[in-house]
């Protein structure tokens, strides 16, 4: 076995013991990702070649010169008989939307393409003051914004390391992907209405979306910034425990992050899972879309084996001591897209704003008579489609004579939305739940270029993902088998606020009581590629 395929905890665990060097393990990380990565990202690529259609294209930029600093100084303290941290030695990519210093942060777009950031936001200071180790900047949507990472300004974009025909999600897909092709061990992303569970379930690793304020969004590029939450993307329920023990508390530099004392979330995951209420809610199980010619909405079945999956992952709790509470209502989570559309266009567009080539990022070479011309030309040249519409949609919904009829109303919508899981957690309510099971995803991962285009219907592969953001409450996505096509499913545990403790738990206890089911032998097909 590769060092690279162990598990953090494994790693940091031999490289605090001295038996492993993380210098080792960084050099088994690049090996890997020479074997199965391809071409990183990069502006103007042109035609994909069949080659490239086979491999991963996880990153947008290699951070192999600070990676090496980084892993000789973890063995150095090691050496010294110091501690070098509880992440010690393991490698970490981390979504392009976070600034590292002194390398480019992109955000997947033109307009910040050679944008070299002069600080390092607080969570991932955190993981490398821990002993982590940047081996990269992963590829996304074009600032987030996508259900795919199809939408990168940098190509090739990533594909899923179970089948390259098929995308990885998104908008944290080069994190999921990463992860799940063993080039890392573990991926920092952000979830703003399900950016890190959706492409976890489509990619088959574990992610997990914090409480809002749980974990600092300093040095985190925006997108919608009453939405965005960082958290961590792992292979296993452990290790992304312990990626959330480093990067959660209160940061002074951010107003919105909690004083909340940090609990200690690897303890959690001990003990049995006996006498806690676990709810599945129908509402969950279909999703009500538009349709695009009629303009009317219709209700769809989520894909049968995703079903099939929530309910086994039920009686395996049932069978550990769990009680399982059926017919859960939230009737509310068939408005989270609609909201989310309203809501996060009207950030978007706000937080857009700076972006406009004159301090930093992509400046036009056109002749231009004034500042608003040159304003108006950089942003024509370096936006993507998906930042222009949702600049045009978020101005056009928040206006005065709009405010009322969209925006407003959305924000009672989502107020309603935490109101479902509101009754729903009341310990003195009529369900007094712990958790609530849902599927992370309505189908397992779709191919490539089969929504690209379509943001109407992309959006709606986030819609059982999105009601956490809108009400601020943490999520945990985990693998829970593949469809018959070799496509991984995702399962979703949801808490109530600051309550990672528990989904962490259940999670955890789910992952280590199907630990011997045959599926968990699995590999993804570029590493079987790569065997043979």
């Amino acid at each position: 076995m590769a060092h690279i395929d162990r598990s953090a905890s494994e790693i940091a665990h031999q490289v605090r013991g001295g038996s492993l060097s993380a210098v080792e393990v960084l050099d088994d990380a690049y090996a890997r990702i020479a074997e199965v990565d391809g071409i990183s990202g990069e502006l103007d690529h042109g035609q994909i070649t069949e080659q490239e259609k086979k491999e991963v294209h996880a990153f947008i930029s290699l951070t192999k010169d600070q990676a090496y600093q980084q892993a000789e100084a973890v063995d150095r303290k090691v050496a010294e008989g110091s501690d070098p941290g509880l992440l010690a030695g393991v490698p970490l990519s981390v979504k392009d939307v976070f600034c590292v210093q002194d390398t480019l942060t992109t955000m997947a777009s033109r307009i910040l393409a050679n944008f070299k950031s002069p600080y390092t936001a607080t969570p991932v200071q955190r993981l490398i003051e821990q002993g982590a180790v940047v081996v990269g900047k992963a590829n996304l949507d074009e600032f987030t914004y996508g259900s795919s990472s199809e939408s990168s300004a940098f190509q090739p974009s990533p594909r899923n390391p179970w089948n390259t025909d098929h995308v990885p999600g998104g908008s944290s897909g080069g994190s999921t992907a990463s992860v799940a092709a063993r080039e890392v061990a573990l991926s920092i992303g952000t979830d703003t209405g399900g950016s890190i569970r959706q492409p976890a379930a489509f990619s088959g690793v574990v992610g997990m979306k914090p409480t809002y304020g749980r974990v600092s969004r300093y040095g985190l590029i925006a997108f919608g910034s009453s939405l965005d939450c960082p958290g961590p993307i792992a292979n296993t329920v452990r290790d992304a425990a312990a990626m959330l023990q480093v990067m959660a508390g209160h940061d002074p530099k951010d107003s919105t992050s909690s004083m909340r004392p940090v609990p200690d979330y690897l303890a959690a995951l001990e003990g049995d899972i006996k006498g806690m209420r676990i709810g599945i809610s129908p509402d969950y199980f279909s999703i009500r879309i538009p349709d695009l010619t009629t303009g009317e909405i219709h209700a769809e079945p989520i894909q049968k084996e995703v079903k099939d999956a929530v309910y086994a992952a039920a009686q395996v709790l049932a069978q550990l001591g769990a009680e399982i509470v059926e017919d859960v209502p939230m009737p509310n989570t068939v408005h989270g897209i609609p909201a989310y559309f309203v809501i996060s266009r009207v950030e978007a567009a706000s937080n857009l704003h700076r972006f406009d080539g004159v301090k930093y990022g992509y400046s036009t070479k056109k002749q231009v008579k004034d500042l608003h011309e040159l304003y108006r030309v950089n942003r024509a040249e370096a936006f993507g489609l998906q930042p222009k519409l949702r600049i045009l949609m978020g101005m056009y919904v928040s206006a005065a004579r709009h405010s009322a009829q969209y925006y407003q109303r959305a924000l009672r919508v989502r107020s309603l939305i935490r109101g479902d899981f509101g009754a729903a957690f009341d310990p003195q309510g009529a369900y007094c739940l712990d958790a609530l099971l849902t599927p992370t995803t309505p189908t397992t991962a779709f191919r490539m270029n089969e929504m690209y285009g379509n943001s109407v219907l992309m959006q709606y592969s986030d819609l059982l993902t999105v009601t956490a953001n809108h009400a601020g409450l943490p999520g945990i996505s985990i693998p829970a088998g593949f469809d018959e096509k070799g496509l991984p499913i995702g399962i979703q545990f949801m808490g109530s606020d600051f309550r990672e403790d528990i989904i962490l738990k259940l999670a955890n206890a789910f992952e280590q009581a199907t630990q011997q089911e045959s599926w968990r032998s699995i590999k993804p097909q570029v590493l079987k590629d790569v065997e043979d």
